[in-house]
């Protein structure tokens, strides 16, 4: 029986180190996501600059109509200053002359305000079109990296699936039933060592019947108080 507990131990070890490849493998595809998401989000700033270089681009255009209907309209002024017959008509171009001079300093101003935008957009623009090609070299490189490392976490893993069928096919199938069942609540703290006769699961102090018995290691003896498997380790048993 002995022998049987010994193998329930290093089944436990197995399971265990089979279950933490889990974590590693979310790391390793966590770290190849950020490099994704970070050239997404690089992608998604060039397409929204580009949506503001248009718009700019549509604004300025607009100014540029705009400016131009009122120099016709100053020129269609003149043209009526020199028909007027009174002084209150004359008063009138005159006032309306203002006004489109106004509006065309004011298109002036905003189409040099939006041509200055524009070329800053632009050169925001270049800039992160450089660090996405810097981007997209990087994640080259760390798709690589973690192909390789899940490959080699699964030629790892693999090798524990052989041992822990080499394991199981030498433990009659009672005791792993009865492994697999603590196993369901107690996950890779199915089987635990005592120390100072203490369960190491549950860290309860163990009688000595108990105690005695998995010294003994002649039958499967479990936690009392939490129903673990329970094993004396080495170091412990030289004592």
């Amino acid at each position: 029986m002995k022998q049987f507990i010994n193998q329930l131990v290093e089944l436990s070890k197995v399971d265990k180190a089979i279950d933490d490849f889990g974590p590693k493998i979310e790391a390793a595809q966590a770290k190849l996501k950020k490099a994704q998401q970070e050239l997404s989000d690089l992608q998604n700033q060039i397409a929204a600059i580009d949506e503001e270089i248009k718009e700019c681009q549509l604004k300025k255009a607009k100014n540029e109509l705009h400016l131009k209907e009122l120099s016709e309209k100053l020129s269609d002024i003149e043209k009526k200053s020199a028909q007027v017959k009174t002084e209150k008509e004359l008063k009138a171009l005159q006032l309306e002359e203002d006004i489109a001079k106004e509006q065309i300093n004011f298109a002036n101003e905003e189409i040099e305000r939006l041509e200055n935008l524009c070329e800053a957009k632009a050169e925001e623009k270049e800039a992160l079109e450089a660090k996405l090609t810097e981007e997209q070299e990087a994640l080259a490189t760390v798709e690589k990296e973690v192909q390789e490392e899940l490959a080699n976490l699964e030629a790892q893993r693999q090798e524990l699936f052989k041992k822990k069928s080499e394991l199981v096919a030498k433990i009659p199938q009672q005791i792993l039933v009865f492994y697999e069942k603590i196993r369901r609540w107690a996950g890779n703290t199915a089987v635990v060592p005592v120390k100072k006769q203490a369960c190491m699961g549950c860290y309860m102090k163990i009688n000595d019947k108990t105690y005695a018995q998995v010294i003994k290691g002649e039958e499967i003896t479990t936690c009392p108080h939490c129903g673990r498997i329970l094993y004396l380790e080495e170091e412990e048993e030289t004592v």
